[in-house]
């Protein structure tokens, strides 16, 4: 049984992030994605692969996304945002059988359904910029900052609203 692309794209995309939360053992991470998205194990064994060598080259892509984020730092680019946005560009430069607006398009799918319509933005622009440098065309650093922006901003709102909660729940207890 073969699974379809998106499904298979979201999978890898889970692998990846699950790998980038914990160095899980790879035959419990086989279990549980089996278990909840109802694939097959080779399913999960061939997102593994695919992981992989998306992790082989991780440093590079790393890199790529630092010199484009550049009024975002690194590291404070959310965990899903981040693993979407690696394998957009593993997909985008080290794989030459995914056109490259399908790459960028599904990272957006992706951002939006496992994060937010800004980070979807946040994702698009970055993504944009680095597409558009590779052929040699103009980048619009604004853009980036624009959706950086946006980021933070929706940072700031779920800090406090994680905090809101931390308190109502500390209210409780007492």
């Amino acid at each position: 049984m073969t699974i379809p692309q998106q499904k298979f794209r979201e999978l890898v995309f889970q692998y990846l992030y699950s790998q980038d939360m914990s160095q899980t053992e790879s035959d419990d991470l086989v279990e549980l994605l089996m278990k909840q998205l109802s694939v097959p194990k080779k399913a999960v064994r061939e997102a593994g692969t695919r992981v992989e060598k998306i992790l082989e080259v991780i440093e590079e892509i790393d890199q790529r996304i630092r010199d484009t984020s550049t009024s975002y730092d690194f590291n404070r680019i959310p965990r899903v945002e981040r693993n979407v946005l690696r394998l957009g560009i593993f997909e985008l430069f080290h794989d030459d059988l995914i056109p490259p607006k399908v790459a960028i398009s599904e990272a957006i799918r992706l951002s939006r359904k496992f994060s937010s319509s800004q980070s979807a933005s946040f994702v698009n622009a970055i993504l944009d910029q680095l597409y558009k440098k590779s052929i040699g065309e103009k980048i619009d650093e604004e853009e980036i900052v624009a959706t950086a922006e946006e980021l933070e901003k929706l940072e700031e709102i779920s800090n406090e609203a994680a905090k809101e909660q931390e308190s109502s729940d500390l209210s409780d207890i007492l």
